[in-house]
């Protein structure tokens, strides 16, 4: 698009540029914001829910991760389906739906309608990501503005993430769990209707069909690698995980050759050709994967570990989300003034060293460790996540924000699933290994191995010496478990930040007005 022809653009659009375009993006974040407090607020629910619902371990991990799964297997697709329909009105459905299922969520009254209603839950979340950054592309064509957007919408994200657990924390101690998700309620419909009204439609003229082989293949093969490598970490490798891993990586093949071929392929595979585009998206999958099943089982550490209340927890996590929308908004500065690849390797070996330090952790170490590696953790978060996004929006045309986008978010909601996944395992294949005290009766003992939140709730009938013995046994498990998983997070987070240096050599942010 040339200046001449962005001086041309209609007066509405030519307002939303010169005017309304900051407060189109207030709409976009309050998206990004239900996503991520949605994520949040799940972990300080986990022990209520376990007292209600009463999954087994591996239900537990499904209820936490079955969302991501969905999301990262239905991105690309949404994505590329918000370039062919409209990412305005793909956005303002999925937030309607996403409304409407976050009640099934709130009322759900076994670990299976659970688990089906987080994956409902996924599906409308797809809609709704990469519609936001995608808009950001076309609503701000100057590169430093869009910089500062990028940064805005990722400290929003963060944001999200201590606003959920002090929120959530508020919630859950004075009502029952399913409260965490009604809170979606009212910021869909704050966004619903302002998004009418505020945000400009965009979509790419030329898309062609949407290609629904396409979008089967890749919905069938994340699904089936990520459920694969699930299962494996969980339980070793068997027949069912090995059969998983064969249909998905064969739907992955098959879906990369049709992309190739097709004239209007969903995701166009040719974007990967380009160095700081792949480095940029693997980064994010990395340093997600690292972060996301540590998170998970953080906050249960900080109230079934350390009996801190429900509010209170979720204030112990605020550290990460002040680092990370501190940084979020300079990031691109820093970029521009030092370089890509210093800043985004330099924050994910941040984020690696704060998880090396939690490797120490024990049932009684004080908050000021915590609370400074949690620190640490967002402020290199922060750098990292906000340059990667905004080199993958640069690197594409404008027309193909919405799969680039996708893109970018698949590799985002990939790293949770698999980071719960694999990280999760970790700590619960630990913890399962706990020598029960001798005396506790049989049924006890299998409830209490299922979980943490299980060995609390188990324990309440026995004598109190036994309670005493059955819990501290199972904390001290569980502990040793989130170090464990602390550690292999450092180790892919510190070789990310070497595979970063290397890959975005020479990666450099846009200036001025784009033409």
């Amino acid at each position: 698009m040339t200046s001449s022809t962005v001086q041309r653009t209609s007066g509405a659009d030519e307002t939303l540029y010169r005017r309304g375009r900051w407060l189109a993006l207030a709409v976009l974040v309050l998206a990004v914001l239900l996503v991520a407090v949605d994520a949040t607020v799940l972990g300080l629910a986990t022990p209520f829910l376990s007292e209600d619902l009463k999954p087994t371990g591996t239900q537990l991990l499904w209820i936490g991760d079955v969302y991501s799964f969905v999301i990262a297997g239905l991105l690309v697709s949404m994505g590329s389906l918000g370039d062919r329909i409209g990412r305005k009105k793909l956005l303002l459905t999925g937030a309607v739906a996403f409304g409407a299922v976050s009640v099934l969520n709130a009322y759900a009254t076994t670990p299976e309608m659970m688990i089906l209603a987080r994956a409902l839950l996924g599906v409308a979340g797809a809609t709704l990501m990469p519609s936001t950054l995608a808009l950001i592309r076309n609503i701000f064509h100057d590169p430093r503005e869009r910089s500062i957007a990028i940064g805005i919408w990722g400290a929003m994200a963060s944001a999200g993430a201590a606003v959920g657990p002090v929120v959530g924390g508020f919630l859950l101690e004075h009502f029952w769990w399913g409260s965490v998700f009604l809170i979606n309620l009212p910021v869909m419909a704050v966004l619903v209707l302002v998004g009418i009204k505020l945000l400009p439609e965009s979509k790419n003229p030329v898309a062609g069909p949407w290609d629904l082989m396409s979008v089967a293949l890749s919905l069938t093969g994340m699904v089936g690698v990520v459920y694969a490598i699930k299962e494996a970490a969980s339980h070793g490798p068997g027949w069912e995980s090995g059969a998983a891993a064969l249909i998905g990586a064969a739907a992955l093949y098959g879906f990369v050759r049709r992309q190739l071929t097709l004239p209007s392929p969903l995701l166009d595979m040719r974007l990967f050709r380009h160095r700081g585009f792949s480095g940029a998206v693997l980064a994010d999958l990395l340093t997600i994967l690292g972060l996301s099943g540590l998170v998970f089982f953080l906050s249960q550490f900080l109230q079934l570990v350390q009996e801190r209340p429900p509010l209170e927890a979720g204030l112990a996590e605020l550290p990460a989300a002040i680092g990370a929308v501190a940084t979020g908004l300079v990031a691109g500065r820093f970029a521009r003034r030092f370089s890509v690849r210093s800043v985004v390797a330099g924050g994910l070996a941040a984020v690696g060293v704060a998880l090396a330090v939690l490797t120490v952790i024990g049932s009684s170490t004080g908050y000021p460790l915590l609370g400074a590696a949690l620190l640490v953790v967002g402020v290199g978060a922060g750098f990292s996540f906000t340059v990667t996004a905004d080199v993958i929006l640069s690197s594409v045309p404008k027309e193909q924000a919405g799969s680039a986008s996708a893109v970018s978010e698949t590799a985002y909601e990939l790293g949770a699933a698999l980071g719960i996944a694999l990280l999760g395992s970790i700590v619960t294949g630990v913890y399962r290994d706990f020598a029960t005290p001798s005396g506790v009766p049989a049924d006890v003992a299998s409830a209490a191995h299922e979980s943490l939140g299980g060995a609390v709730e188990a324990a309440a009938v026995l004598p109190a010496h036994q309670r005493t013995e059955l819990v501290g046994a199972a904390q001290e498990a569980f502990v040793e478990g989130l170090r464990l998983a602390a550690g292999v997070g450092a180790a892919v987070l510190l070789a990310t930040a070497v595979a970063a240096w290397f890959l975005m050599r020479g990666q450099k942010l846009a200036d001025g007005v784009e033409h």
